[in-house]
């Protein structure tokens, strides 16, 4: 039996030559024979050194203790848990941004709209002047006068306009403006005495103040 240490002994016994191709003699073949048994038998593989710990030079690493599962799969539950908790943050915050630009947004529409009125009225404001003049002189009969009371009942409807000021009314400086101040015996506060000119509001936004006469105590 071969010894484990052995490598077997390889002797080209072709009789064609592998590098020229010609025939090879007995002689030539025996020649060889001897040459290859004299060298060294060659060792294809590679042993370990006797002293050298099972194992060496294998590259592994001693293999890490187990976790403990149950502590793992906590850690895990938190740190879902953890992530959870910011997402609802994030998407509460969201929506609380959002509601307050959709209501900005209106209040936004409804002042302009308020202001876009405001206009309006700003610019008829004579007009009206006229439609109370004419009034006031029974000047206004007839399909004139009905087309000066639809278009005041359009400002009305429409855009909450007002028409304020009459005689007897308290002085309001926020309101009336005085053109006019006389002094009586019989006058306790600062009362309006006389409407000059109507004053026009809008909602609560006054257009023009009504001017008008005062007359206070002495």
């Amino acid at each position: 039996m071969t010894e484990p240490d052995e490598q077997p002994v390889i002797r080209d016994k072709r009789r064609l030559d592998p590098t020229t191709g010609e025939l090879r003699t007995p002689e030539e073949v025996a020649a060889e024979e001897a040459v290859t048994a004299s060298e060294p038998a060659v060792d294809g593989g590679a042993h370990p050194a006797p002293d050298a710990p099972a194992g060496a030079g294998s590259g592994q690493q001693d293999a890490p203790a187990d976790e403990d599962p149950v502590a793992a799969a906590k850690a895990e539950a938190a740190d879902l848990q953890d992530q959870l908790a910011r997402a609802k943050a994030d998407l509460y915050n969201l929506d609380q941004r959002f509601n307050n630009f959709v209501k900005r947004s209106r209040a936004e529409a409804l002042a302009e709209r308020g202001r876009g009125a405001e206009d309006v009225v700003e610019a008829l404001v004579p007009v009206l002047d006229d439609i109370h003049h004419a009034r006031e002189h029974d000047g206004l009969s007839g399909p004139l006068g009905a087309m000066a009371e639809k278009f005041e009942e359009t400002l009305v409807s429409r855009f909450k306009v007002e028409r304020y000021g009459t005689a007897g009314d308290e002085f309001d400086p926020n309101v009336h403006e005085a053109l006019m101040h006389n002094q009586s015996e019989d006058a306790a506060t600062e009362t309006v005495s006389q409407v000059l000119q109507p004053g026009y509001r809008v909602g609560e936004k006054v257009v023009r103040p009504a001017r008008v006469a005062v007359t206070g105590p002495q």
